[in-house]
């Protein structure tokens, strides 16, 4: 029961008796529902600077369904003309998950976050079951949502700004790309990965990349494109500038 106290005490005493009075039941309803799989660790992939490529724990696709957009844009890529990471600019999502960087998975009931070794870059996934915002303000990792089926963790991402590639040899993608990725743990060391690419400007169909990741042991350590980038301070290379906005 709660008693009568000095005026200069009320709101306190207030607070605390609300506490106490439904602290139980206030504790009960809040707490989250753990995730059906545990993803935490620091994961490491092996390198797919091309995704088209085949290799150990990888599989892909060797012959891309460009439209003509497309492969227009794919055949006059030149990366010496002013590749973004270059200028040390944000990979992207796709081309963060394909490095040759581990990242660490960080869960709770509501979120999955995704930390990149590669130039300490970090990707925060709801789970709660909201939906990708309609309008997204375009962004390099694009917005992502989470959601589990069963046992494997499925992330949805739109709202690219289009000036990323998926790959360190430039496959293409525009900011109408929707990026599937799904991980499942299969044992206590492992997540089987896969990647579905789905981007109707650049390609005729959705291709997927499949690959899987490995429990390292240690932590992240720091990493800092900007520090001893020689090149681009130096002028060896050339500075990647946006291209011209769309009218």
């Amino acid at each position: 029961m709660c008693r009568e106290i000095g005026a200069d005490m009320k709101v306190y005493a207030i607070a605390a008796c609300l506490l106490a009075l439904s602290g139980p039941a206030a504790a009960q309803q809040s707490t989250p529902t753990p995730p059906p799989a545990d993803l935490s660790g620091v994961w490491q992939g092996p390198y797919v600077p091309d995704m088209t490529r085949t290799g150990r724990n990888q599989t892909g696709e060797p012959n891309l369904p460009f439209t003509p957009a497309g492969e227009k844009d794919w055949k006059s890529y030149d990366e010496a003309n002013g590749d973004y990471t270059g200028s040390c600019l944000p990979f992207g999502l796709s081309r963060s998950v394909n490095a040759p960087n581990p990242f660490q998975i960080v869960q709770n009931a509501g979120y999955v976050a995704f930390l990149f070794e590669v130039n300490n870059w970090f990707h925060v996934v709801p789970t709660d079951g909201r939906a990708v915002p309609k309008d997204p303000n375009p962004q390099w990792f694009g917005h992502s949502v989470g959601r589990w089926d069963g046992d494997t963790l499925v992330i949805e991402t739109r709202g690219f700004n289009g000036w990323t590639r998926l790959d360190t040899i430039g496959h293409p993608h525009s900011d109408a790309l929707h990026l599937t990725q799904t991980f499942r743990r299969t044992d206590a060391d492992h997540i089987a990965y896969t990647v579905t690419v789905d981007d109707p400007l650049i390609y005729t169909r959705p291709w997927k990349n499949e690959r899987v990741l490995t429990r390292q042991k240690g932590e992240l350590i720091e990493y800092s494109c900007e520090e001893n980038n020689k090149d681009l301070r130096e002028g060896h290379i050339k500075a990647w500038v946006p291209p011209p906005a769309k009218k």
